[in-house]
């Protein structure tokens, strides 16, 4: 009897793609380069020193002084839930503003955590106003206030000046979810009173997903050391856990994280190698450019995609105040139905994706990404040329050769 052989596939060669999407984007070639290095061992002293250097790395990308400025292994929903799952106690009243698809994110994670949650919502497209936070801070005075900066559904971008100093009148944490902003618009950490804050790789920073870089400061690591508890097999001798809740989570325990990322180096998990030496180099990157740098170069991409668009008879999405400097919402014209048919064709016939919407935008908006490594001129100018290609095809006359002079001129080369 012949034995079977097994289906083995081929071997990996994924289509050459330029991605235009919310997230995730191309990512950094040295980015790749790094990840292809040898592997060290978790307690090597070699790689607990890039430990520590990625650890300083993200205090300058966050611009904060946290002491605990670490990685959490996973995408930057990990971040999210290792924050929120270690701040929010069973019975914690928790303050969500919901202003797109991610809010209701953080309520679920924090209502499945045992936290008693309020939301407060405004119309997707439009962010909150100072005041209407305050108000709702100081009539539920919640432990946790958690905000989504930049939320990637709506393209739209909360202020978070005068937030932090409002939650502390009012003794509230404030977590933030800064997945979409980090590395391409200012997230300043000590300066906004950002008492946790979380994000990935995969968008601004132009890296792969999988390591959620988080930063979370003294009144946040009190209320995390309140509930500490180390697992039975590494206990210390003498060992006397902490009055407070255990966290519901064991992988994403920041208490016993925060002992792996200091030099007492619990033995809490296996940190994933390569995914450190990407975000070291994703740090190092966006770091060398100059943050004020990056954030100009994505405000310039932005700017010269939207006045492209502009150009075509498109309209644009959102409180054109407050749009993310990273990711563009459109209306789908009436002439492409639900927009699936103008994606499709932009994907196999130009190798260009750009993204569908969620809720009661879906059908409604394409949203365009210029992040990172993606976020530059020559890329602007094939998504462009692209999309008027396609858009012809699916009967919306667009002027011909508006869009491209639009970025031309919007890049002060207008020949």
């Amino acid at each position: 009897m012949t034995q079977e052989r097994p289906e083995l596939f081929k071997e990996l060669d994924p289509s050459a793609r330029l991605l235009m999407g919310p997230g995730p984007v191309d990512v950094y070639p040295r980015v790749l380069r790094a990840m292809s290095v040898p592997m060290l061992g978790q307690f090597d002293p070699e790689f607990t020193g890039y430990m520590n250097e990625t650890m300083a790395l993200y205090r300058q990308v966050y611009r904060t002084t946290h002491e605990w400025t670490l990685l959490v292994n996973g995408t930057a929903r990990a971040g999210i839930e290792a924050c929120l799952g270690s701040l929010v106690s069973p019975g914690d009243k928790v303050l969500v503003p919901n202003f797109g698809r991610f809010g209701p994110l953080l309520a679920e994670i924090c209502r499945r955590v045992g936290g008693e949650v309020v939301t407060i919502d405004t119309e997707w497209g439009t962010v909150f106003e100072l005041d209407r936070l305050a108000d709702a801070i100081g009539k539920h005075k919640p432990r946790v206030v958690a905000l989504v900066h930049g939320d990637t559904s709506t393209a739209t971008v909360q202020p978070l000046e005068g937030v932090g100093a409002v939650c502390r009148e009012h003794d509230a944490l404030l977590y933030v979810d800064a997945t979409a902003t980090l590395g391409g618009m200012p997230v300043n950490v000590d300066e906004w009173k950002l008492d946790a804050v979380s994000a990935g790789l995969q968008k601004c920073l132009s890296g792969p997903p999988g390591s959620a870089p988080i930063s979370i400061g003294e009144r946040a690591v009190e209320v995390v050391r309140k509930r500490k508890h180390i697992e039975g097999g590494i206990q210390p001798p003498g060992y006397v856990a902490a009055a407070g809740a255990i966290v519901g989570s064991n992988y994403l325990d920041l208490g016993m994280l925060i002992d792996y990322w200091s030099p007492l180096r619990l033995n809490h998990h296996t940190e994933s190698t390569t995914m450190l030496y990407a975000a070291r180099e994703c740090a190092r990157v966006v770091l060398e450019e100059g943050l004020d740098n990056g954030f100009a170069r994505h405000r310039a991409a932005s700017g010269a995609l939207r006045d492209g668009l502009l150009a075509m008879g498109l309209r644009l999405f959102g409180d054109q105040a407050h749009r993310m400097t990273n990711v563009t919402g459109v209306f789908i014209p009436e002439a492409c139905g639900d927009g699936e048919g103008v994606r499709s064709e932009m994907l196999h016939d130009f190798g260009i994706e750009i993204g569908t919407a969620f809720g009661p935008l879906r059908g409604k908006i394409w949203r365009i990404g210029t992040m990172g490594h993606v976020c530059r001129k020559a890329n602007v100018l094939r998504c462009i040329t692209a999309l008027d290609a396609v858009l012809r095809r699916n009967r919306f006359e667009a002027p011909a050769g508006a869009a491209v002079d639009a970025v031309y001129r919007a890049y002060g080369d207008d020949g």
